[in-house]
């Protein structure tokens, strides 16, 4: 069962990761959420192949497999809980809201993942990983890491931080 192995492995490096906690920490995903629909969404990417529900359900990090029912019923209020984020970003754009200034502070954060995501990719396709490459990545993740705390507090959205 290799596929589960890889599935699960990529699952944890990404809940290990600081920065992804703090965005699923401020998300309307639960963190089961999140696993399940990343599961879903992007298990047969991963491992290259179809898998089915039943399969699927195996997939997740819990000690004691779940019924193919438990998996879907929280992939469904996942899904649900996707679209209506989609729909609440759709909403501020209709209303105007992303003209606003008070927004800037989070462009710039997502501005700056960007960054670290290419960045990251980049440093690991080189041969050679210099000390200096790991230093800059590890400042650019502490600054989005402190960025992402800053703008979860329910003030920052007025502006008033």
């Amino acid at each position: 069962m290799i596929a589960k192995k890889e599935v699960q492995k990529w699952i944890l490096s990404l809940l290990d990761d600081p920065i992804s906690n703090i965005l699923i920490k401020n998300s309307n995903l639960t963190k089961t959420q999140i696993e399940t629909f990343l599961i879903d969404v992007l298990a047969e990417k991963i491992t290259g192949k179809k898998i089915i529900y039943e399969e699927k359900a195996k997939f997740r990090l819990l000690k004691e497999e779940i019924s193919r029912g438990a998996f879907n019923r929280t992939m469904n209020q996942a899904r649900k809980n996707v679209i209506k984020s989609i729909y609440t970003v759709i909403l501020l754009g209709y209303l105007g809201i992303f003209e606003s200034p008070c927004l800037d502070p989070y462009l710039e954060v997502a501005n700056k993942i960007h960054t670290y995501v290419e960045s990251y990719r980049t440093l690991w396709k080189k041969e050679e990983i210099k000390d200096e490459h790991l230093r800059i990545v590890g400042m650019l993740q502490k600054e989005i890491e402190e960025g992402l705390k800053q703008l979860s507090k329910p003030k920052s959205i007025s502006g008033k931080m």
